[in-house]
Formats: C-alpha cells, sequence, structure tokens
C-alpha cells in the first residue's frame, strides 16, 4: 500500500465526521427555509415534502413590512456601536497592559479575566435599576453600552496577547523617531494588529446581533426591537401561521449568515494567528 493511499485512509473518519456535522447543522436551516415557502396546512399534512405549491408570500410579506425592516436598522446600528466602542475601548485598554510595566498591572488584567466568568443574566436586576437610574431605558445606549462592558474581558484577552508579541525593537525604532506613545500605538502597533482586530470585530457583531435579553430589557417600545426581539414578537403574533414563522425565521438568520461568510476567513486567520504566536 503506497503511503499517499495509507494517508488517504487514516484521514478518511475524520472527514466523515466533518460531513455528518456539517448535515446536522445544515438541515435543520434546509428545513426551515424550505418550510417557509408552504401553507400551514401543507406543513401539517407534509411537513418533510416539498411545498404544492410553493407559497412565496410568506416571505414577500415580511420583506414588504416596515417593522422587519426597522428592527434590521436597530440591531445593525446596536452592533456596530458596540463594535466600536469594544473594540477602541479594549485596545487602549490592552495596549496599556501589554507595553507599560507598572505596579499592579497583573492584578489589573486579572480583574478583567474574572469577567469572563461573571454571567449576564446575574447583573439583570441591578443592571436594569443603573439603566434606568441614568434615564437609559428604551435608548439604543442602555444596549450598547452594557453589551461593551462585558464584552470587554474577552477582546482585552485576545488584543493582549497579540499586542505582546511585537517586537520591542520597533517600539524603540519608533520612540528614536520620536514617535509617542500613542503615536505607536496608532500608526505601527494597530496596522500590525488588524488581523486581531478583525477577529474580535467579527465577535463583537455577532454577539450583539444574537443578543436578545438585554434588548428586552431595555425596549419596552417597539421603536428600537432588535431582530431577536422582533423574533420572539412575531412568534407570539403569529403562533397559528407556522410556515410564516419558518419565513420570518430564515430572513432573520440572512443578515448574520451573510456577514459571517464574508467575515469567516478573517475570523479563522485571526485566530489562528493568535495560536501561532502564543
Amino acid at each position: 500500500m503506497s503511503p499517499g493511499l495509507r494517508r488517504r485512509l487514516r484521514s478518511t473518519p475524520l472527514y466523515v465526521i466533518v460531513w455528518v456535522i456539517g448535515v446536522v447543522m445544515v438541515t435543520p436551516l434546509l428545513y426551515a427555509l424550505v418550510s417557509g415557502f408552504k401553507s400551514t396546512d401543507q406543513l401539517s399534512g407534509n411537513g418533510f415534502g416539498l411545498p404544492s405549491p410553493w407559497v412565496t408570500s410568506n416571505y414577500t410579506d415580511v420583506l414588504a413590512s416596515a417593522a422587519f425592516w426597522r428592527m434590521l436598522g436597530s440591531s445593525t446600528l446596536i452592533a456596530v456601536g458596540t463594535t466600536l466602542l469594544t473594540v477602541g475601548a479594549a485596545a487602549l485598554a490592552a495596549f496599556a497592559l501589554a507595553r507599560f510595566a507598572f505596579r499592579g498591572r497583573e492584578v489589573l488584567f486579572t480583574l478583567f479575566t474574572v469577567g469572563l466568568m461573571f454571567p449576564f443574566a446575574v447583573a439583570i436586576l441591578p443592571l436594569f435599576i443603573l439603566l434606568r437610574t441614568f434615564g437609559l431605558l428604551d435608548n439604543p445606549w442602555g444596549v450598547i453600552l452594557p453589551q461593551a462592558a462585558f464584552g470587554l474581558p474577552m477582546t482585552i484577552l485576545i488584543l493582549r496577547g497579540f499586542f505582546r508579541e511585537i517586537p520591542g525593537e520597533l517600539e524603540e525604532a519608533a520612540t528614536l523617531d520620536g514617535c509617542s506613545p500613542f503615536g505607536f500605538f496608532w500608526r505601527v502597533l494597530l496596522p500590525m494588529a488588524r488581523p486581531a482586530l478583525g477577529t474580535v470585530s467579527v465577535l463583537a457583531v455577532v454577539g450583539s446581533w444574537n443578543n436578545f435579553l438585554l434588548p428586552l430589557l431595555v425596549f419596552s417600545e417597539p421603536t428600537w426591537w432588535t431582530i431577536p426581539v422582533g423574533v420572539q414578537q412575531f412568534q407570539g403574533q403569529y403562533a397559528a401561521d407556522i410556515a410564516r414563522v419558518f419565513a420570518y425565521l430564515v430572513l432573520a438568520m440572512v443578515p448574520a449568515l451573510g456577514f459571517y461568510a464574508v467575515a469567516e476567513r478573517q475570523l479563522i486567520g485571526g485566530i489562528t494567528m493568535g495560536a501561532t504566536k502564543g
């Protein structure tokens, strides 16, 4: 038996496992997509067959709804605001924790890492009281600020590890050229850290987009409802029309899936580069 054939035989179980996992993940999405083209009666009588006839009105009615586009815009605004605030603040904090030596640095970094073990659900009551005190209920900042705060520990952890791997000779050369510490951070460090910045940005966007509990807590009026809240409200409103609920779920997933498909290479590249550096 040739070495090439032997390697292929050894890797066959891995390929089988990957294909099985892929089928398990894709099947529910395909089922929801096809079910959205059915009527509720078709789902009751032929749940796993193809639609006959194809009912496109389930999708077109959702796309023609102003509420759906308003929630899409709200989710986008909150996700972008959360990402900019999280990555911006975490980059500055990670720079200080990685490139400056000061008393209590490791203690401060440990406090940030402890935040990874702090579940969001535990903070619901005090967070609600705090937001009400500052008048941030029914305000997008009431979602953006807490999301950014809870996203800081992981973002700082990733960026600090990357910043520490930047050679000190680069900083010394920049200092000799008259570059200030912030100038080194802005002109040298950030451009070199694009893979890591891309990774944490993707994580922040996806985390914000999928957040359900916080927008549900903050927004009592539909003006700022996000897509996850809209899915819950739509499902309650059309509980008897299951096919239309499937169509709404599919359309609600499309932006997140599209963004992840575009950013997948950046996410994986940043993670693998960080693992290599570590």
